[in-house]
């Protein structure tokens, strides 16, 4: 009787990490605002962003032009690609709750660093 009341306690520890771990996952579907400093200057853009699962799909609207943006959610870690211009840009970094930051490559041609929000 000890063994089955043991293994039931830690059977429902494990479901409760769980599910606490899954409360706490990124979401990042909504409109965010960046502020990105590089050596080529500062700039603002705003993704509009739709997250299905570990996808993302949405719009880049910044200094440059509109384009397309796709990505991934891991966690709290994600990517975001775009291209304009023949230049494919990436930005990887984190997502705490409403927040973002972390580093852009600007196609090989440069590269910077993003903070932003989610309105």
């Amino acid at each position: 009787m000890k063994k089955v009341k043991l293994f039931f306690v830690s059977v429902m520890s494990l479901m409760m990490l769980f599910g606490a771990t899954m409360a706490f996952a990124a979401d990042m579907t909504g409109t965010w605002t960046l502020d990105v400093t590089s050596a080529g200057g500062t700039g603002s853009p705003v993704f509009e962003l739709k997250q299905d699962g570990d996808k993302l799909s949405g719009t880049y609207k910044g200094r440059w032009g509109e384009a397309p943006a796709t990505g991934t959610v891991k966690d709290d870690d994600f990517v975001i690609n775009y291209s304009l211009g023949g230049v494919n840009v990436v930005y990887k970094g984190k997502v705490d709750g409403n927040k973002v930051s972390g580093k852009v490559d600007f196609g090989g041609q440069g590269e910077g660093t993003f903070t932003g929000v989610k309105k």
